[in-house]
């Protein structure tokens, strides 16, 4: 796999930016105060709070691996500080039909207010595409804390999270019983097997990512935390263990003591399920928990079955569904092949991309086993059937529809789809669907 570390600084943004005489340059890690300075730089960035110097440790060790970015500006007061920062790694994205498509993560992107307007954020993301697509990687990702931003670079919204309320009081379990082992747990303890669980469960959710050792820490409760929000010691874990003994899923929660008096409020930081016995299993015990009338999930998928799994379905309520992952498409002929698909089909897409990076126009070819083969038309002889669905679209639009979470009607419907050919659009759908809907369950 390609060291994203050792490749080549941008020569483009580092040019433009040094016209306006800011310094673009790779943050040399080893450097234990350049390193603390980038830290606290993104941490005014999202206006976030103090760190202990425990933090900026661990935060500084985790970035060892990293492609570390910043920009300086040598006539600032400050001048040792960076008045921007932005960190990249490769890292497995799941894509329908189970496979891992190594993708170009995008993270910790951050202007000082003090230098919006001057072409600073475009300067970083269009190195880091620029990078990403000379290194041979076919996909670009982030997470996003504006959903308007990134689309100017050609993102695209591709899998969702919500967020529920669960009123165990109306809920009442009518779910299976599974026949495995639940077991308290310390949450630490999970740490050495929690990985491999993750690794089976998400073969089947398009949308999610390699979770990093400092995830892992995060989520048991043994990275070091900001002091303001320090609550590693209120949380609690649960496991689950098949007929055999193997562990097939866990779930890490904490307990909010509001008005200092019972009952409690439930809140789960983490649930892994890689059987549908686990998944059923762990629910029960939390919607079933004594002193507690309501639970709150975060970041779960947007069709959670649990509402299959209690006697009031209105018991179990979205209180907030969003955007979470977005996708740039740096090769659609790598990115399309990687995945499976619902049903055959043969499309035409011509792709308009502002950027330039994917413009042009392409043949798609889904077999009856789901498996697609694309190129592009300018450098093939071989021509599209006259029964093609031929679509116009952003490579944006192109990136939403990836992982089967979108839908190219409602684009069409919203007029940011053209469909050349009739019914193209509910033809991509039925092929680019997905049995279950993309998510990504952290951030990054």
């Amino acid at each position: 796999m390609t060291d994203s570390t050792q490749l080549p600084i941008d020569r483009t943004s580092h040019d433009t930016l040094a016209t306006t005489g800011l310094d673009y340059r790779l943050l040399d890690v080893t450097d234990a105060d350049a390193a603390r300075a980038w830290l606290l730089a993104e941490t005014r960035g999202f206006h976030d709070g103090a760190r202990s110097d425990a933090l900026i440790e661990a935060q500084t060790r985790d970035m060892a691996g990293d492609r570390v970015i910043g920009v300086w500006d040598s006539s600032a007061l400050d001048a040792g500080s960076p008045l921007a920062t932005v960190r990249s790694w490769i890292m497995d994205l799941t894509v329908p039909g189970g496979a891992a498509l190594p993708a170009w993560a995008i993270s910790d992107v951050t202007v000082a207010p003090t230098y919006r307007r001057r072409g600073v954020a475009r300067a970083l993301l269009t190195a880091e595409l620029r990078t990403a697509r000379d290194a041979g990687i076919s996909m670009a990702m982030l997470t996003v804390s504006e959903a308007t931003i990134y689309s100017r670079y050609g993102f695209g919204p591709a899998a969702w999270q919500a967020h529920y309320a669960i009123d165990t009081r109306r809920a009442h379990w009518r779910g299976p019983t599974p026949a495995g082992r639940l077991q308290l747990v310390a949450p630490a303890s999970l740490l050495g097997e929690a990985p491999a669980v993750f690794a089976r469960a998400r073969r089947v959710s398009p949308g999610e990512v390699d979770r990093r050792t400092d995830l892992w820490q995060r989520i048991v409760g043994v990275y070091p935390a900001k002091p303001q929000d320090d609550k590693r010691d209120d949380l609690y874990a649960v496991r689950y263990d098949d007929e055999t003994g193997t562990l097939q899923g866990f779930a890490v929660y904490r307990f909010v003591h509001e008005n200092a008096a019972f009952p409690n409020r439930l809140e789960v930081t983490d649930l892994v399920a890689a059987t549908d016995d686990a998944y059923a299993a762990l629910w029960r015990i939390l919607v079933e928990m004594d002193l507690t009338d309501d639970i709150t999930a975060p970041m779960r998928a947007v069709n959670e079955p649990l509402s299959w799994m209690v006697a009031d379905r209105r018991a179990v309520q979205k209180t907030d569904e969003r955007d979470h992952l977005w996708l740039r498409i740096l090769d659609v002929p790598a990115t399309l092949e990687r995945r499976t698909y619902a049903s055959p089909g043969e499309f035409v897409l011509t792709v308009e991309d502002d950027l330039g990076f994917i413009d042009g126009e392409y043949l798609l070819t889904v077999d009856a086993d789901g498996r697609g083969t694309a190129h592009p038309l300018a450098e093939s002889d071989t021509d599209p059937s006259s029964a093609a669905a031929r679509l116009t679209l952003t490579a944006a639009d192109l990136a939403s529809l990836y992982l089967g979470g979108a839908s190219a009607v409602d684009l069409a419907g919203s007029a940011r789809l053209t469909e050349q050919t009739t019914d193209a659009a509910a033809r991509l759908d039925a092929t680019f669907r997905s049995a279950h809907p993309p998510r990504l369950s952290t951030w990054f």
